[in-house]
């Protein structure tokens, strides 16, 4: 029975080994960001090994050359052979992209409508908010339906307020505050187009709730306008509440680094999964370790590449499970050992018995058993 409890023991422990190790390493993990992606891109790639060239080639057929450039860039680090013609293609669509065409189209884009999902209407739209009429053209309409008693969005007045204070302080030091003016511009952006994540939406809606003196604005939007952006500016800056702002500004600092280091695209995928602003804080380590690879990282794994997609719990039932296997594992080794060695007593005891009849001259069989039986 002992044995057979061994040899259970070790089938099951060997079974569970593989799983409880992993589970064991993501829960070492999860407080790293870039440490966790690795572990379940990893996995990931196990799981199903086309899943890199699956998805260059839907990013190929939807035009979206950054992802597909992304993906690439993932398979070199994890030395996956990617075919020569499949990279000239993303070549040739990253190119196409970068054109000069191409780019002004969407610079323009970005600086009218205020609207970026590129490098380039990024660019413009950083533009029109450094030229300080994107701002204030959002905050006079906003103040507007605040004046006016109609549904205000108060997180993007806040950026936007928060935006005027931010690029005065650009200037002031000569871009030193750019991710930080174009983290703005991004979480703007994304609340507008209706891709930022229902839960950072609601924290930076309550962040953003304090930030803007509703009745000064209502003065300053009463004056202000577009074609006089000085006394636009001055007017809605006495309205804004800086003591109030901080963390709206660690946020777009945080978004900012991810568009620095990743791109614009990451870092709009980034506030579209984020439920908070430790997630983003995380994708901004992830970004500043990963680099160009982070979008086809957060493609891949969604808000799991920022914590732990599985249950903490579901993970420590892994590891508890392997170490109750190799508990049983053990003990079944102790019994055995405690019958054997038993087993090896009696036999050596009953041997010296014999051995003892024998030179006595008693004889042997059932007779000599109640003889010894009290030794």
């Amino acid at each position: 029975m002992a044995l057979a409890c061994i040899a259970l023991s070790a089938a099951v422990f060997a079974a569970l080994w593989p799983h409880a190790r992993d589970a064991g390493a993501i829960l070492a993990a999860q407080d790293d960001p870039v440490a966790l992606a690795d572990m379940q891109i990893d996995s990931a790639i196990r799981n199903r090994p086309t899943l890199v060239a699956d998805n260059i080639e839907a990013a190929l057929e939807a035009g979206d050359s950054d992802l597909a450039a992304s993906f690439l860039e993932l398979a070199r680090d994890k030395n996956i052979v990617v075919s020569d013609s499949v990279s000239t293609r993303v070549a040739d669509a990253v190119t196409e992209a970068g054109s000069a065409s191409h780019f002004a189209r969407r610079f323009a884009t970005g600086l009218v409508t205020g609207h970026a999902d590129d490098v380039a209407s990024l660019s413009g739209t950083v533009a029109g908010d450094l030229l300080v009429f994107g701002d204030i053209r959002d905050v006079v309409r906003e103040g507007k339906h605040l004046a006016t008693g109609e549904d205000v969005d108060r997180l993007v007045l806040g950026l936007a307020a928060a935006g005027l204070a931010v690029t005065a302080a650009t200037y002031v030091s000569v871009g030193g505050l750019g991710p930080v003016r174009a983290g703005l511009s991004l979480v703007k952006d994304a609340r507008k187009v209706g891709r930022l994540g229902e839960g950072l939406t609601q924290w930076a809606g309550r962040s953003a709730r304090d930030i803007v003196d509703a009745p000064v604005l209502q003065q300053a939007v009463a004056k202000g306008s577009v074609l006089r952006p000085v006394e636009t500016v001055s007017a809605i800056k006495a309205a804004f509440r800086a003591e109030k702002a901080g963390a709206l500004v660690r946020l777009a600092k945080d978004v900012g680094r991810v568009g620095e280091k990743a791109g614009t695209r990451s870092a709009l995928d980034t506030l579209r999964i984020a439920q908070g602003p430790k997630d983003v804080a995380r994708a901004a380590r992830l970004a500043e370790a990963k680099g160009g690879q982070t979008r086809a990282i957060l493609k891949t794994l969604g808000r799991g590449a920022l914590l732990l997609a599985t249950g903490a719990f579901n993970l420590t039932m892994w590891v508890f499970g392997a170490l109750l296997t190799l508990f049983g594992f053990l003990s079944s080794i102790k019994a055995t050992t405690e019958r054997a060695t038993m087993a090896w007593l009696r036999r050596k005891k009953a041997r010296r018995a014999r051995l003892q009849a024998a030179a006595a001259g008693l004889p042997h069989g059932p007779a000599l058993a109640g003889v010894v039986a009290p030794g």
